[in-house]
């Protein structure tokens, strides 16, 4: 049974002020969510050699491998467009990352040294945010902020239910196709980050999407923190600026898409790492035995029994 308005008012005035809340998770001296930002400039500023590059047209999806230490540039080069990108290990795809998590660890929206984790039981970094020229963003006047973790990628079933229609080329659709050379399926795409996208919520906590404010040339840059593969997906949506479910929709749409443009660099001294003392990350240290003993054998429960 829900409350009367004057029992709801009663409450409320009986909570009083409540005060500004401490954040759960706070990047101390030290702390594997606080990186060494002068390392980190040092790698992001060293001599580079391009090791790969490629453009991807709209509404499609790519996926392709990095090596640790080495440096993923994603960018607009024709202006505004919003990307959808997941990650794993690039040789455990059961290890991929954690939206939630890294929403808990470092902020709804993410920029510069934030870092992009992996689930459980591996807990540790994918990627470090290295570079990113919408760092000036900060925050609009609506509570807008850009590179969303708040919300996931658009997909066919949610279309569905929406608008009725069948649309095979949103993100979900775009990286199930990109992962399959890799011998994956659609169950290995899993949340994502928004990369160049707008969001926040509305004083109702209603998600909310605002125009992608990317200019050609604009980027973000990670630092792979091990062997990582990526898949993005260009927005169906393109820019945001016309967003809307149904066929129009989709038709108008395309009038704001774009490409995104894929760059992987190595360091050009490739000993830079090893001598800066960097080193890729490791998975974290608790053995995953939430208080359980498994006997080997007969004998051993037996006389663990007796």
């Amino acid at each position: 049974m829900s409350l009367s308005k004057e029992e709801a008012e009663a409450r409320l005035k009986a909570r009083g002020p409540v005060p500004k809340p401490v954040p759960a998770y706070l990047p101390t001296a030290g702390s594997p969510l606080k990186v060494d930002e002068n390392l980190y400039a040092s790698i992001r500023d060293s001599p580079r050699v391009k090791i790969g590059e490629f453009v991807l047209p709209i509404r499609s999806g790519r996926a392709w491998k990095a090596p640790a230490g080495s440096i993923v540039r994603i960018s607009t080069p024709e202006g505004a467009q919003v990307g959808d990108l997941n990650i794993w290990n690039a040789h455990n795809p059961r290890e991929r990352f954690w939206a939630a998590r890294t929403k808990q660890l470092h902020a709804s929206h993410v920029s510069t040294y934030d870092r992009l984790w992996s689930c459980l039981p591996y807990m540790r970094p994918l990627v470090t945010i290295v570079g990113d020229t919408l760092a000036w963003y900060g925050v609009d006047e609506n509570g807008g902020r850009v590179h969303d973790l708040l919300g996931t990628g658009c997909d066919p079933y949610v279309n569905a239910v929406l608008s009725g229609g069948a649309y095979d080329f949103h993100c979900r659709s775009n990286l199930a196709r990109a992962v399959l050379p890799f011998g994956m399926t659609e169950a290995d795409v899993h949340d994502v980050i928004n990369i160049f996208q707008v969001t926040g919520l509305d004083d109702q906590g209603r998600y909310f999407m605002s125009p992608c404010p990317a200019r050609a040339g604009d980027y973000i840059e990670f630092l792979a923190e091990q062997d990582i593969m990526m898949a993005l997906s260009t927005c169906p949506g393109g820019d945001l600026s016309l967003w809307g479910f149904g066929a129009d929709s989709e038709k108008e749409m395309i009038k704001c898409c774009r490409p995104l443009k894929i760059e992987v660099f190595r360091l050009e001294d490739e000993d830079f790492l090893r001598r800066s003392g960097w080193k890729p990350a490791e998975p974290s240290p608790y053995q995953g035995l939430h208080g359980m003993s498994v006997p080997r054998g007969e004998h051993e429960a037996k006389s663990s029994s007796s």
